[in-house]
């Protein structure tokens, strides 16, 4: 690897300060401008910066897609215009007209950056410390990925992921639970810079964050470098220099700095944290920097010092010469490794998932869908070597460890599987960095209930819309004895308010293996698959049924004639709406069950379809074991729920789904009075 990129001063001789200036600048126009931002950040950070873009970050403005880049996270997304300007002055195809208009409708310079790999942004920030836990996942798919594909004549992943980070990112807990983490796996290519500036929104953070930070990192394996005066080029540049000869450890760089720095009147204080600076403090500052340009103009000479276009083109030249060489012999890895980066899945996937998926049929037993998940990983994930799981603690229970996992430790980077630990909300965004980098299809589990730790994280997921699964597991009351701290009730209509979300929640064996091919499928957002605990029974379906399941909702059982009522149901529900209807079919009604395991699916079927499955004829009657919530849009006025909108209680299964009303006189009794309505 080119250990560093620029000499400390560009060809045309201008001063480091000058061009962290124009980070400046353009923050604090770009801020007043819109009336509103941060430009405190970017003008506390930009020396660090400017030095880490300038001598040492590794990357191809002409193709932000290259795929041995450094990845550079911004955790502390308030900063955002940090990355703006970086993006405008180091050649990516953000325009200046971008940065005028910051924070408005319709632009690319949103209020805290959005995933947009076009301009150099990996990751979606701003709920701060997850930018920290997407890199704590990116350093870990490099490290995966090296161990894979490189060979010690030919190493075709080899870069480091940067992040920086402030008090905010620090504070959250998910920095607890994700550092942690990075320090036992020793993932030594993370290179974390923390803006030591001591303010926060409020003021000055000494009131109310006192931490020991280096001495805290150490505790978890970090190497640290403590007291770094963040606006001297030189002391930044040494310690970048250590931090990347350090390959056994994270490191964490404290870097002392202003926040606001170059305004006379506000810098170090939280009048420049959230707020523009105003028209007087804006040229105040530009004279106590000696910045006498207009807003917005960058003088030719800066932007070209700045300009890595060609500089990028170099490193990913060489890169791709090496490449070559590695496919001229070891041809079919690099295939693989293409094939991989590019998020393509193998070829003949479809003959392979459709043989899976025959032979679940065809073995099909009663248990519980948790198990049905770990009979489908067996089947799908020896295909499938971009597959790493975990769990949340909870291996045996969410059964995540199938028969081809192999624990990734800091010692053994050639696994696929991470004991993540008890930290369901790292474990969610860490997740989303190895999915983020590319090359990986990342999944991970906890018990549902436990999906309010990792909310964040999957909202997250469904606003960058990538693909990451969740196995969500112990999915009702079903779960029994550990009672309503660990019963979710209101989870999975939740879950399903959340936008690009897609949740599954299967009846039996195979709507479990279809809901793992549809999330191994889908490539434009994350999948929740929710598990049951106890066991259900394996429910017999035509060819056509089960070619059906993946449309999200479906007929399993019908009458003859328009029906009188339809019941739908999901997970281990529709077992109870099938033997009601079959009571009520027998009685002579016309009664119709759907299986409704995907509604996100479902709603995105065409309308003929919709209309067929649930006709405007007879009442409707939706049964699953949580808030009723989300199944009022089905039933509407002339139809009912049977669901939970209370919490549960500490008792066994068998006996909470009877008093709570899920059985089949009581789904009957439902019926009969709606159908006599």
């Amino acid at each position: 690897m080119v250990s560093t990129r620029k000499k400390v001063e560009s060809a045309n001789k201008v001063p480091r300060l000058q061009l962290a200036n124009a980070i400046r600048a353009l923050a604090m126009d770009a801020v007043e401008a819109a009336n509103s931002g941060h430009p405190g950040m970017p003008m506390g950070m930009a020396d660090i910066a400017e030095v880490l873009w300038n001598d040492y970050l590794r990357h191809s403005p002409g193709n932000p897609l290259w795929s041995d880049r450094d990845r550079f996270v911004l955790s502390n997304g308030h900063g955002s215009m940090l990355l703006y300007a970086l993006a405008y002055l180091t050649g990516y195809p953000l325009s200046i007209e971008e940065i005028k208009n910051f924070r408005q409708f319709g632009y690319r310079t949103a209020g805290h950056p959005e995933r947009d790999l076009e301009i150099g942004i990996e990751t979606t920030t701003g709920p701060l410390g997850q930018g920290l836990a997407n890199a704590i996942g990116m350093a870990l798919a490099e490290k995966l990925l090296a161990a894979r594909f490189n060979y010690p004549e030919y190493e075709i992943v080899d870069h480091n992921t940067y992040v920086f980070l402030g008090d905010g990112c620090l504070m959250e807990g998910i920095s607890h639970e994700a550092c942690s983490l990075a320090g036992a796996l020793g993932l030594g290519k993370l290179i974390a810079v923390y803006d030591d500036n001591g303010i926060s929104i409020d003021g000055k953070t000494v009131g109310w964050f006192q931490d020991d930070t280096p001495k805290r990192f150490e505790s978890y394996g970090w190497h640290v470098m403590d007291n770094v005066d963040g606006h001297n080029p030189e002391e930044i540049k040494l310690a970048i220099k250590a931090a990347r000869s350090v390959q056994s450890h994270p490191s964490l760089i404290c870097c002392k700095t202003i926040i606001g720095w170059g305004a006379p009147n506000k810098q170090g204080t939280a009048d420049t944290h959230g707020a523009a600076l105003g028209e007087e403090e804006v040229a105040a500052t530009r004279e106590n920097i000696g910045w006498g340009h207009a807003p917005f103009v960058i003088p030719e000479e800066i932007k070209a010092a700045w300009d890595f276009r060609r500089g990028g083109r170099a490193l990913e030249a060489e890169w791709k010469k090496r490449f070559e060489r590695y496919r001229s012999k070891y041809p079919d890895m690099a295939k693989e490794f293409e094939r991989r980066m590019e998020r393509r899945l193998p070829d003949h996937w479809n003959e392979l998932a459709e043989e899976c998926l025959q032979t679940v049929v065809a073995e099909g037993c009663d248990m519980a869908t948790r198990k049905a998940s770990a009979r489908a990983l067996d089947a799908f994930a020896p295909h499938l070597p971009e597959m790493v799981g975990g769990s949340a603690d909870l291996t045996g229970s969410n059964n995540t460890f199938h028969s081809g996992s192999k624990v990734v430790t800091d010692h053994n980077e050639e696994g696929n599987y991470v004991h993540f630990g008890v930290r369901e909300f790292g474990m969610a965004a860490i997740l989303n960095g190895l999915s983020l980098h590319g090359g990986f299809i990342p999944y991970g589990g906890t018990f549902l209930v436990f999906s309010d730790y990792a909310r964040n994280g999957l909202r997250m997921a469904a606003l960058m819309r990538v693909q990451t699964i969740f196995v969500l597991t112990h999915d009702s009351i079903g779960l029994g004895e550990d009672g309503p701290t660990h019963q979710p009730v209101e989870h999975i209509a939740s879950l399903r308010a959340m936008p690009n979300m897609h949740l599954w929640r299967p009846a039996d064996d195979v709507e479990t293996a279809v809901a793992w091919k549809a999330a191994i499928e889908r490539v434009d957002g994350p999948t929740s698959l929710v598990l049951t605990r106890q066991g259900v029974p394996h429910l017999s379906r035509t060819s056509d049924q089960v070619k059906s399941i993946e449309r999200g909702g479906y007929i399993y059982l019908t009458s003859e004639g328009d029906p009188e009522l339809t019941l739908l149901a999901t997970g281990s529900e529709l077992a109870l709406a099938i033997s009601a209807a079959r009571l009520l079919i027998g009685q002579g009604r016309r009664v119709r069950v759907v299986s409704m395991p995907c509604v996100e699916v479902f709603e995105e079927q065409p309308v003929d379809y919709k209309d067929h499955i649930l006709p405007s004829a007879g009442k409707r009657l939706a049964i699953e074991a949580g808030a009723s919530c989300s199944w009022w849009r089905y039933v509407s006025g002339s139809g009912d729920v049977i669901g939970i909108d209370r919490f549960g209680q500490s008792a066994p299964a068998k006996a909470l789904f009877e008093n709570y009303g899920f059985n089949v006189e009581s789904v009957v009794s439902a019926a009969s009075r709606l159908m006599s309505g």
